[in-house]
């Protein structure tokens, strides 16, 4: 298991562990609140009814958002609700806030097919629900206009490696410079 597998296994093993115990107030800046009181109109963003279609609109009353203390977003793999840090929502880069949201709203879909988001038996990198959320991220990225280098260091993330980057990369059709 390399370290990013490691460091998303830990994390969320540790959530479960809060949720058993019930110290999940520890983690907890506030309240579990609604989607659409934080994430106004994304009901009506392309890339968003993209991924849910006709109930995109359904779907985002009814999800719920938590916020947390550390970490950047993720999906709750209990119920499907997003989680996210506040901290980075207010002073994290609008774009890539943006993108982590579409992201995010792609395995909250998974979720909800009944994939296995956290599946042990891939690395990050490869995970066949990371890839696609990925895909359609960069997608995204690349109809407001972004450059694959922008694009290729908003994919970089602190527990990955210059290798699983360029894996990363490959899996979602970008670019990757050879004196990078």
């Amino acid at each position: 298991m390399g370290i990013e597998s490691w460091f998303e296994y830990a994390t969320f093993r540790i959530f479960r562990l809060f949720r058993r115990l019930h110290l999940t107030r520890l983690i907890r800046i506030g309240p579990t609140r609604m989607f659409i009181d934080y994430f106004k109109e994304y009901e009506k963003v392309s890339a968003v009814r993209g991924i849910f279609g006709d109930k995109t609109e359904e779907v985002l009353r009814n999800l719920k958002v938590e916020f947390i203390g550390f970490g950047y977003m993720g999906v709750n793999d209990t119920d499907g609700h997003l989680l996210v840090n506040s901290h980075y929502l207010k002073t994290g880069d609008k774009t890539e806030i943006y993108l982590d949201i579409v992201h995010e709203l792609c395995h909250v879909k998974q979720f909800m097919d009944g994939k296995e988001l956290f599946d042990p038996h891939y690395e990050y990198v490869d995970r066949p629900t990371e890839v696609e959320a990925y895909r359609y991220t960069v997608k995204e990225a690349r109809r407001l206009g972004l450059s694959d280098q922008w694009i290729l260091a908003y994919l970089k993330t602190e527990w990955m490696s210059c290798q699983d980057l360029l894996k990363l990369a490959r899996h979602v059709n970008i670019e990757y410079p050879s004196n990078a």
